[in-house]
């Protein structure tokens, strides 16, 4: 007999905001991080970077190292164990180039040029200390102004570098209003509080690590690339990371340095970059120079859009921030055209950070529309509610311009938008500070990759679900484990759940805002495995209830099965699994792009940010007051963890618009603020009162849940909607971002 299942969509976990499963853990200490590992016999890694960008090592005082007490070897390019293929080989997807001590070579500083392994910490950071490099040093390229201006083949990940729909010349000409502005953003630094550690040991040829990673099958294949081994020959465990934001999606260099004088020495070797070693070869966000065009006739519709973007990437690999992308997935214009170009620096490789695109280029969109708006003497949300897309330009595909509208409501009314004067500088508070508001659209597109899980329900009513899944902080151990009991129709009490491990089923990288649906529909397809064979045992069975059910179909909730037009017929799993004699059921999920909707739909998650500043007119100190946001981003999983994810994202749009900027020495390339103290994030006392809005979708077309990732929207649209607040209290337009106190009292 067949039969149809129809599991509970919304049962006792999945829109429930549980805290989080592992914040025990957390908090008492017991979550074991990378780092936290140490094997028997563990010897400990320093390295030993360049002081220069560009050159060569001439020399390296190895004997003073080895000499110093507990110093047990020196790796170099000397003695470093060989590779089996070339680090700098990009034969597949995914591949970025990384500096291992192949060679003499200086390519950016902080590059690792020597590594001492040491029985203790102290003695090997003593003896890094003690070789003393010298170098043949040539003169490096820092500065959009440094290098020679080209267009690259593609940005980010193999999107074109130019676009253009129609004639933006002529769309200008025709416009009763035009607009040009260029906008800079800085290099930006990952700062995870968690380093790229690294605890490795080999056995023969197999190699086991403790390392934080974003994609556990993608270290599997690098690594086994570099080692000539089989990818099932590496052992990944990675329960937990201390954050990632992009930056742990591929292994970065000292990662591989580490399994390197693992094998070298014979002994598990735990290397650990500092803080300072970190801004080079974990990546970073690209600098752009970004200038806009934009024209609209008189009732104020768009005629042209212009975004022309200058990033760089390093002097040896390929990377571009992709910030023109922003505009290809917001607003309508009679013409678009939107281009790339770059120039190679001597800096490390970017890489994805938070936003990667979107990020630096929402800040200027939204400032550039603000600016036009003001000259259209519209209001700043008007004008973008009477030229936002109800198609993807350049695609043509539709999508859910609803959903943004309400963000659009929602947040104006909660932030108290209505009655904001248009003219800048018009409002003080009791205090004499200067009082802003602004507003920027979010967007990120909603991405799925593909995924696998496996699940099982025992006799005693328990299950089990596995997946290669990671969680970065954002909430993972809980939201895939709610969705694994509601698929399973268990408790969160009758569930165990794995992840964080090379050895559980393949999930791809946690990466993109694509995890949860990743990872979730992967772990609802093998639950639904589970549950159609336990049907099938069920309404096969004479002696079941169930018997004969058919295309009436069953639920499955609270470890029980249940008809679906006669809720009185139900039975346990367990009586239905001891019954056939069953120990228990095993099934397997995959999850995947459907290519039919990607190509008929274009699916995004939308949102918009208000923000209020306030600005000393003597000082030019700016405080932001207040933030809200407005999202909506299909199913939510979990409201607890997915506000936590729209809080930290707005922060990071505070921190894009007002502190973060590596400062480098463009006479060496050194850089000037490798650190905590100096690299300037938001603390405590920056962040103002804070609202995220969650505004409900049901968007059945996305994926089989309809959910869409929270992680890195509410990075998008907050750094302009301060820099538009910042001129809205002040009337002057800083394009130089950050936005800093020098640069509103000039």
């Amino acid at each position: 007999m067949t039969s149809t299942i129809e599991p509970v969509r919304h049962g006792s976990s999945i829109g429930q905001p549980l805290t989080r499963r592992d914040g025990p853990l957390k908090v008492k200490g017991q979550a074991r991080f990378a780092a936290d590992n140490l094997p028997p016999g563990t010897l400990h890694a320093a390295l030993c970077v360049s002081k220069i960008a560009r050159g060569r090592v001439k020399s390296l005082d190895v004997a003073a190292a080895e000499a110093h007490p507990g110093v047990v070897k020196v790796m170099t390019p000397e003695n470093a164990p060989k590779l089996s293929k070339d680090p700098d080989l990009k034969d597949v997807p995914f591949t970025f180039r990384i500096d291992v001590l192949q060679n003499d070579k200086v390519r950016y500083a902080n590059q690792p040029i020597a590594v001492v392994i040491a029985e203790s910490l102290e003695a090997a950071t003593e003896g890094a200390r003690l070789l003393a490099p010298t170098y043949e040093e040539e003169t490096p390229r820092i500065g959009l102004d440094a290098g020679k201006v080209f267009t690259p083949d593609s940005v980010g990940v193999g999107a074109p570098p130019e676009q253009v729909d129609g004639d933006v010349e002529a769309g200008l000409a025709s416009a009763a209003k035009t607009f040009t502005g260029t906008y800079e953003t800085p290099a930006q630094y990952h700062n995870a509080m968690e380093p790229h550690a690294a605890v490795a040991s080999w056995d023969g040829d197999k190699l086991h690590l403790f390392m934080p990673t974003q994609g556990l099958a993608i270290a599997q294949g690098r690594l086994a690339g570099l080692f000539g081994i089989k990818p099932t020959d590496i052992h990944i465990d990675s329960p937990y990371l201390g954050g990632g934001f992009g930056s742990k999606g591929v292994p970065a260099g000292p990662q591989v340095l580490a399994c390197m004088a693992a094998r070298l020495t014979g002994k598990p070797v735990k290397l650990v970059p500092t803080r300072s070693q970190m801004y080079g070869p974990m990546g970073h966000r690209g600098p752009t120079r970004q200038t806009l065009r934009l024209g609209a006739d008189e009732a104020g519709k768009l005629t042209a859009l212009d975004h022309h973007v200058l990033t760089a990437s390093s002097s040896f690999d390929d990377f571009f921030e992709p910030a023109g992308r922003v505009t290809t997935t917001l607003y309508a214009s009679k013409s678009t055209a939107i281009r790339h170009e770059a120039v190679r620096l001597d800096t490390g490789t970017p890489l994805f950070m938070r936003g990667p695109g979107e990020a630096s280029g929402s800040v200027a969109i939204e400032s550039a529309l603000d600016e036009l708006a003001f000259d259209l003497n519209m209001d700043p949300l008007e004008f973008r509610l009477a030229n936002y897309a109800e198609v993807e330009p350049f695609s043509g595909k539709p999508f859910s311009s609803k959903a943004l509208r309400e963000c659009y409501a929602q947040g104006a009314k909660a932030f108290g938008w209505a009655g904001r004067p248009l003219k800048p500088r018009q409002t003080r508070d009791k205090d004499g500070f200067l009082v802003g508001t602004g507003v920027g659209t979010a967007t990120f597109p909603a991405l799925i990759f593909e995924g696998m899980a496996r699940a099982e329900i025992r006799a005693d009513g328990s299950g089990t679900v596995e997946i290669g899944a990671l969680d970065m902080g954002q909430g993972a151990w809980t939201a895939l484990a709610q969705i694994a009991a509601d698929g399973l129709g268990l408790g969160m009490e009758e569930l165990t759940f794995n992840m964080g491990s090379s050895d559980l089923p393949n999930t791809g990288i946690a990466g993109g805002s694509g995890h949860t649906a990743t990872a979730g529909n992967a772990i609802h397809a093998a639950a639904q495995d589970v549950i159609g064979q336990l049907t099938e045992l069920a309404v096969n069975d004479q002696a079941s209830p169930l018997f004969g059910a058919g295309n009436a179909g069953v639920t499955a909730a609270g470890g029980r099965l249940t008809r679906r037009d006669d809720p009185s017929r139900s039975e346990t799993f367990s009586a239905i699994l001891n019954r056939a004699g069953r120990a228990k059921i095993e099934g397997k999920g995959k999850a995947g792009a459907d290519a039919a909707a990607q190509k008929s739909y274009a699916m995004h998650a939308h949102g918009a940010v208000f923000a209020e500043v306030k600005v000393d007119p003597d000082l030019g100190q700016v405080r932001v007051s207040r933030l809200v946001g407005a999202f909506a981003a299909g199913r939510i999983i979990n409201p607890h963890l997915v506000r936590s994810q729209y809080y930290g994202g707005m922060i990071w749009g505070l921190s894009f618009a007002l502190h973060e900027k590596a400062e480098m020495d463009p006479r060496t390339g050194r850089f000037l603020n490798d650190n905590l103290a100096e690299y300037h994030v938001p603390v405590n006392a920056d962040i103002p009162a804070m609202e995220a809005i969650l505004i409900p979708e049901e968007d059945s077309v996305v994926n089989t849940l309809g959910v869409k990732g929270v992680g890195e929207i509410g990075i998008t649209g907050t750094a302009g909607a301060i820099a538009n607040a910042v001129w809205h209290a002040t009337g002057i337009r800083v394009r130089d971002i950050p936005i800093t106190l020098d640069k509103l009292l000039g």
